[in-house]
């Protein structure tokens, strides 16, 4: 039995610059967004645990980042 290569073979060789543009530019904002996101929590929470939610922000960045 032999099975035939479909146009998802070549549809997955060719890259689309258009696409890969959105996708560095969409990464950007969100890492633009994440520490205004934090300073948002940051006044949420008393005075004494605002480092504490900077931080954790900050560690949600880079988990994400290598996971």
């Amino acid at each position: 039995m032999t099975l035939a290569a479909g146009p998802a073979t070549t549809v997955a060789a060719s890259l689309d610059t258009g696409d890969t543009a959105w996708l560095l530019a969409a990464t950007a904002l969100v890492l633009l967004m994440t520490p205004g996101l934090a300073l948002f929590y940051g006044g949420m929470v008393r005075t004494k645990s605002v480092l504490n939610m900077l931080m954790m922000s900050f560690v949600s960045i880079a988990l994400v980042t290598v996971v």
